[in-house]
């Protein structure tokens, strides 16, 4: 792993893409791989970008990259995709192909599965985080598909938040209700152009009236035209504007401090977990699926007896 690692340092997009492969498929190695990077990391921004469906946020980032990249910016990109309950595997790909096209010296796209682990975003994303970080990269999008538990994830290890709303779905209040008015750190009125462009801003307007964060930030509403590149200048600008705010106030700090112990959390089940499947071996397991089946005992008293066995 030294030698990938090397590599992903020299920004070789070839040992990025392996990297990645690496803690997503947690392949022998990932543990050594990231601890190796991890010094490097803590430079880049990480913007999520999240909305619902058809509200055009591939465009818009498609627009942000290129705005980044006239500022010098080097820009990574990770397009979590649904998961396939069969396959485990990414089931959409035309966001990727899409941004292809702007791929190449100073930009990075990977498109990554959101592979069901219990809360949302699976613990590989954060790490092609630090991957995409550790290799120099200045800004790293994180962009979702649709509102969900893995939507309201990503706020969770991104420095700012942007939603995107878009006039016409017929179902703005209920995005605004779903818990996004809360992770939304900055609003983007998407085809804002539109004649109906006006009620979702007033509806939106409303909603942030009766929000009020304990961090004292008020989120904007920024109107914009994915074509017309000014208006997602505007955008980045309000982004940047939430990240001296985010900062100055120990917002960024503070949400840093909780990712940690997120992601300790995390792990540390994860690890009890796969200690206690091997520890019961098949035969086991399946005297304990028979006893839960024949209602002699519930999962969770014998998860709990399982678990102080391991604890010692």
């Amino acid at each position: 792993m030294e030698k990938l690692a090397a590599d992903v340092l020299a920004g070789s997009q070839r040992a990025l893409a392996r990297a990645i492969s690496v803690v997503e498929n947690n392949d022998e190695g990932a543990a050594v791989l990231l601890a190796s990077l991890f010094p490097r990391t803590g430079r880049a921004e990480t913007i999520g970008i999240t909305g619902p469906p058809g509200s055009g946020k591939s465009t818009l980032v498609d627009k942000m990259i290129a705005l980044y990249r006239r500022a010098g910016k080097r820009v990574g990109v990770l397009a979590v995709d649904p998961t396939s309950p069969f396959t485990g595997g990414a089931i959409l790909g035309d966001r990727v192909r899409m941004f292809t096209q702007v791929q190449g010296d100073g930009v990075f796209v990977r498109s990554m599965a959101s592979r069901g682990h219990l809360g949302g975003l699976s613990r590989s994303c954060p790490e092609a985080i630090q991957i995409l970080d550790a290799a120099g990269f200045d800004i790293v999008l994180v962009e979702t598909v649709g509102i969900g538990q893995d939507e309201v994830e990503v706020a969770r290890f991104a420095d700012a938040t942007v939603v995107v709303l878009v006039p016409g779905l017929g179902d703005d209040m209920q995005i605004m209700k779903a818990g996004i008015m809360e992770i939304g750190d900055v609003f983007a009125l998407n085809k804002s152009d539109r004649p109906d462009a006006g009620k979702v801003e007033r509806d939106f307007m409303n909603a942030i009236e009766l929000l009020e964060r304990p961090d004292g930030w008020r989120p904007p509403l920024i109107k914009t035209v994915a074509l017309k590149i000014e208006t997602v200048g505007e955008l980045i600008n309000a982004i940047a504007t939430y990240g001296t705010f985010a900062r100055e106030h120990g917002i960024l700090e503070k949400k840093r401090r909780d990712l940690v112990v997120h992601s300790l959390r995390q792990m540390l089940s994860e690890e009890i977990q796969e200690r206690a499947f091997q520890k019961m071996g098949q035969q086991r397991l399946a005297a304990v699926v028979d006893s839960v089946l024949r209602r002699e005992a519930h999962p969770r008293m014998l998860a709990a007896d399982l678990a102080r066995e391991i604890m010692g």
